[in-house]
This record gives C-alpha cells, structure tokens and sequence, in this order.
C-alpha cells in the first residue's frame, strides 16, 4: 500500500519542492492547486523521475471541492499519511504603501493606507493562510485517526513572531497559524497525529518578488533591511526546508515530536538587530 502525501499550495516555489522531496521519500503524492497547470508542471517532473503523482485543482477554501477530491485520492493513492498545509500568501490589496503612519494618510484615497484597507482583501488573506489550514486538515485528518506514522505540517513564518510592516492581514494568519498548529497538536495527540509547523525566513519566491526586487532587477529597500537583519546575508533558497520536512515527517526520528514550529531563516529570529 502506497505511503500518501497531499500537499496544498503545491504549485508554488517552495511547495514544489516539499512535493520532490517527499516523492523521494517513497511518497505517492497529491498535488493540490488552484493553479492545476503548475501543479501539473510539478506532477509530470516527479513522474518523469519514476514517482508516483498527480495533480488536482482545488481550492482549499471550498470544503465540498475538497471532500471531493479526498475522494479522488483515496481511490487513486489511497488513504492520507502526511498532509502538508502549504497554501497560502498576501495580496496586494491588503498591503499598506507605508510601513509608518504619515500625516494625512487617514484622509488619502490614492494610495492603500490602514485606514481605507478594504475589509474584503484582509478577509481573503487572513481566510487563505489560516482556513487553507483548517478546511484540508478537517478533510484528510480523518485518513489519518488510530493509523501510526501520520502527520500534519503547516507552514508558519516569520511574520508569526513578530509582524511585518505593510502586510497586517499576511501577519495576523500566520500569527494563527502557529497557534492552530499548537492547538491540533493536543487535540489529535491521543489519535496518534503529529501536528507541526515550519516557519520560513525569507526566500524570493513569484508571490513576494514585488515587495523585493524593482522592475530592473535591483534590490528594493525591504530586501535591504531584510539582509541586514538576517545574520547569514542572503536569502534562503527552496532546498534548505527540505531537511526539516525530512524531519518532521519522519515517523521515527520525530516520533515524540508535535506542537512545534521551527525556524529556518538564517538566523533572523535570534538577531536583536545590535
């Protein structure tokens, strides 16, 4: 019987990579994605490397989209053992221009201030990162009730510790979901379910390059400040998750292991800034 990992978000920079990783690890793996064709891109690469996957669309926001696709996988791979929960991201329309307040900025239209945030761009962030979380482990957490060897990993960041100018509603989930995480790590632990999380520093991926490279390629100043608060000088790259992943979702090596939320961030949590 196949070992069976699903991930959401599994189209994206680092997700692609976890569903590598653990195709490697004797996984069949379930790619979950809004965006199906990059899902798919990821799927055709680990096929063609002899694994086993497949790509569905999904939105981890529609629970009845998920209770089918559940379905799908069971027939097709058989019962969940690793979820990993890798949706998630900001919006631009929840991202304020100014990491200060500025005079006058309650009175502007022109720009996005904290003031004319429109609810509707905060709900959809905090609902992505945070329910993403809940309405996929709901769904194939049940896979996984009385069976040995299962777990859960969320994707947390560094937003959870302390909060990010500009991206309220991108830190306030993330914030949840290192709580969350702790809060399924006692609820499951008698049913045999480990539930942790990872929280990455900071890697240039498709969804943040706005917010850190200009147009020609040069740096902005947030990747400025960024650098210069992460101790190691740069930022990391994909594969540099991938031994914590091995970790955490080993059943043997982190078999007493649930309820926490690890750091991979180049020393950027441990810098006071002096």
């Amino acid at each position: 019987m196949n070992k069976v990992c699903v991930i959401t978000g599994a189209g994206g920079v680092l997700c692609a990579e976890f569903a590598k990783e653990m195709s490697k690890n004797g996984y069949a793996v379930a790619l979950l994605d809004i965006n199906e064709s990059a899902a798919k891109l990821v799927a055709d690469e680990i096929c063609s490397c002899g694994g086993l996957a497949k790509a569905y669309k999904a939105n981890v926001l529609d629970r009845d989209c998920l209770d089918e696709i559940h379905d799908q996988i069971v027939a097709e791979f058989g019962r969940c053992n690793v979820l990993i929960n890798g949706a998630g991201g900001n919006s631009k329309i929840a991202t304020t221009a100014h990491e200060y307040f500025e005079e006058g900025d309650e009175c502007r239209e022109d720009i996005l201030t904290f003031f004319n945030l429109d609810k509707s761009g905060f709900d959809f962030v905090f609902d992505l990162n945070m329910k993403g979380v809940l309405l996929p482990t709901q769904v194939f957490a049940v896979d996984m009730i009385g069976r040995e060897g299962c777990s859960i990993v969320n994707i947390s960041s560094m937003n959870a510790y302390a909060p990010l100018t500009k991206i309220p509603a991108y830190s306030s989930a993330k914030a949840a979901v290192s709580n969350f995480t702790q809060w399924l790590a006692v609820h499951f632990a008698k049913a045999g379910i480990r539930v942790n999380a990872i929280a990455p520093g900071f890697f240039s991926t498709n969804q943040n390059k706005a917010l850190l490279w200009n147009d020609d390629g040069t740096p902005t100043d947030r990747t400025r400040k960024i650098l210069n608060a992460t101790p190691m000088g740069r930022f990391g790259n994909p594969e540099e998750l991938l031994g914590v992943l091995k970790f955490l979702t080993d059943p043997v090596a982190a078999s007493f292991v649930t309820g926490t939320v690890i750091p991979v961030d180049g020393g950027f949590l441990a810098y006071s800034g002096v």
